[in-house]
């Protein structure tokens, strides 16, 4: 039972937070006047015909590093990252509204690492493959595209490394999501009787033993997305879906298992990719696809000028070339901006020595 000091000190906390509150929407309606004010200035600096950018991807990465860097809890450095990373996704619409292709349909992993780089005020545009999210990213149909790249547990996405084969494209930031799988049930599922698992190919393949072990007889079929599972299952009685959170809430799903992947640490890398070049932040990756000539020692040619820089290789991806049987290419990230006078070095003596050398981009290492 609460006594009467308890109740005092309960109203006066509440009358304090109802006042802190009052200072923060006073603050968030300042920033978000500064924003617009900002859009005007960038118009008015401009040609009539010239459209002003809006989102810096430098800027945005600088700032949310820059909170964590102060903030003193008691909340962490990620929720405190994300509350601002919402707060700025709301001002920056103000200036204009980002339309962001992902991968579809609603409620896929692709959509909620979308959401968790640029924020819940962009308009997210699902797209049905891979390749149709760069297509209208070239066309101009939106301003950026969210791919996913590689998975911890499967390794490269094939899909999107051949899609930069065939369109120019930059890298502009990078966003790691990590992937909690759910074993999803409709309301007339009869949980007794599934006899039918969908899900993506690469979710299947991340619960394999969870499967094997509590569903060995039950067939897993794959679907385009984990959504598209979701979205089956709905008003079926004897199937399942292995899908995430947003697509257990966007579809109104039972949760009849929690977090089946096999590995805990299940995570994936997605790739923001735009028209527009990304300044040095200071703490950046560059990704390249390098064609090497088909010869001996061709792979140790192509490292060796990182060796010698001290330059870090995050990931090295080969895939079958386009011009030749039995040629491939190198697709490599690695630490630095390609305008660091160390990583102009490594580029240049491997532009002397390859086939074919192409600057994906340089963009700010992934904050949240």
């Amino acid at each position: 039972m609460i006594s009467m000091s308890d109740e005092d000190q309960l109203k006066a906390l509440r009358k304090r937070i109802d006042t802190i509150d009052e200072k923060i929407l006073g603050l968030i309606s300042e920033r978000a006047a500064c924003a617009q004010t900002v859009a005007q200035v960038k118009q008015k600096s401009l040609p009539a015909d010239a459209k002003p950018v809006f989102y810096r991807p430098e800027r945005e990465a600088w700032v949310l590093k820059h909170i964590m860097e102060l903030n003193q809890g008691p909340l962490d450095n990620e929720e405190v990252a994300r509350l601002f990373r919402e707060i700025m996704s709301a001002c920056l619409a103000l200036e204009e509204p980002l339309r962001v292709a992902y991968l579809g349909p609603e409620g896929t992993f692709t959509q909620a690492a979308a959401l968790k780089h640029f924020g819940h005020s962009v308009i997210s545009v699902p797209m049905a493959a891979i390749d149709e999210i760069f297509r209208e990213v070239a066309a101009g149909a939106v301003q950026f595209g969210v791919v996913p790249v590689e998975n911890s547990t499967e390794g490269a996405i094939n899909h999107t490394l051949d899609s930069f084969l065939e369109h120019d494209m930059v890298i502009c930031g990078e966003v790691e999501l990590r992937i909690h799988h759910h074993l999803l049930v409709g309301e007339n599922t009869r949980a007794d009787k599934i006899s039918r698992v969908y899900s993506h190919s690469q979710s299947l393949a991340q619960c394999r033993k969870w499967l094997d072990a509590h569903y060995p007889n039950v067939e897993r079929v794959a679907v385009a997305s984990n959504a598209e599972a979701a979205k089956r299952v709905k008003g079926e009685w004897n199937s399942a879906a292995i899908a995430g959170d947003m697509a257990a809430e966007l579809y109104g799903l039972t949760k009849l298992a929690e977090k089946i992947e096999d590995r805990p640490d299940n995570s994936t890398r997605f790739l923001i990719i735009g028209n527009q070049a990304v300044p040095p932040t200071g703490d950046d990756k560059t990704s390249v696809i390098v064609s090497m000539r088909n010869k001996p020692g061709a792979l140790h040619q192509l490292l060796q000028p990182f060796h010698s820089n001290g330059i870090d290789l995050s990931r090295i991806e080969t895939r079958p070339s386009r011009s030749g049987k039995w040629t491939y290419v190198f697709f490599i990230d690695f630490f630095g901006h390609q305008h660091d006078p160390l990583i102009r070095d490594v580029l240049e003596k491997i532009n002397d020595e390859s086939v074919a050398l192409k600057v994906l981009g340089s963009y700010p290492k992934a904050v949240l």
